[in-house]
């Protein structure tokens, strides 16, 4: 029995969430580990904590280079008018599903902003350049980088729409951004994690595991058009919660204060 794992060992959980958003859940949580921290957004965390200190320093979380070329893009587009387009840094996609996304994005209409990975492309038939002559039409409208600084293009004013793979960092960023969602979740909690972005946090869609272009344009448009501002408005106060979470005084932020006393604690003790 040495090499199992007991849930009776288990002092605590840290779950990188927040009360107000899985209350229900949490409380199941709680029935088996009483001692549950509850500290998300994690990432806003910092900003919060820098604010407090008084202090402008930024930091990236990226393992990547980010072309921050597509800021000044941004800057020239008219607010919530552009959809951004990312599926992460382990996606890999089929030549004919980008296609589909390529006719999709661009039949619709919006603006997008879209990071393509050199390393994103199933190597199928040798070919991992994208497909310019389906974008020629879009080009006074788009913009393709291989890696983007996505918490602050989220949080662009010109930003209004994220397509995402429903990881949950991306999810949580666009969360605190106050951007709805179209999700095509690609492995591991990302169906889950875009079920709850589409239908219990009614942020947005969810594409599940489609990928054909006249769905890719119709879910476009109704994110950027026809439920723009229904959308736009539930993602605000999605928001402005993770906000009060994490600021002073905030459930997650006492939490996180909780943890590393505790962590402290177990230090001198030990």
């Amino acid at each position: 029995m040495e090499g199992f794992l007991r849930k009776r060992d288990l002092p605590s959980l840290i779950r990188v969430s927040n009360l107000d958003n899985e209350g229900p859940i949490l409380g199941q949580i709680r029935n088996h580990c009483p001692k549950t921290y509850t500290i998300g957004p994690l990432h806003a965390h910092l900003k919060t904590r820098l604010a407090s200190e008084s202090t402008t320093s930024q930091s990236s979380n990226s393992l990547r280079q980010e072309d921050r070329s597509c800021i000044a893009w941004l800057n020239r587009q008219p607010s919530k008018s552009v959809i951004y387009v990312s599926f992460g840094s382990l996606t890999v996609i089929t030549r004919k599903q980008l296609i589909e996304f390529c006719y999709g994005l661009v039949n619709s209409g919006s603006r997008f902003l879209w990071v393509i990975r050199t390393d994103s492309l199933a190597e199928e038939d040798g070919e991992r350049q994208t497909p310019a002559e389906l974008l020629e039409g879009a080009k006074e409208r788009s913009y393709i980088v291989e890696w983007a600084p996505q918490e602050e293009v989220l949080a662009h004013p010109a930003v209004g729409g994220f397509l995402t793979h429903s990881g949950w960092n991306s999810t949580l960023e666009s969360i605190c951004a106050g951007v709805p969602m179209i999700c095509w979740p690609y492995f591991a909690d990302q169906q889950i994690n875009s079920r709850f972005a589409s239908h219990v946090w009614k942020l947005g869609s969810d594409m599940k595991d489609t990928c054909d272009r006249l769905i890719v344009e119709k879910m476009v448009r109704d994110l950027m058009e026809e439920r723009r501002d229904e959308l736009l408005k539930t993602a605000d106060m999605m928001a402005t919660r993770a906000r009060k979470c994490v600021s002073e005084g905030g459930s997650s932020y006492c939490n996180l204060s909780s943890l590393i006393e505790e962590i402290r604690l177990m230090g001198r003790l030990s």
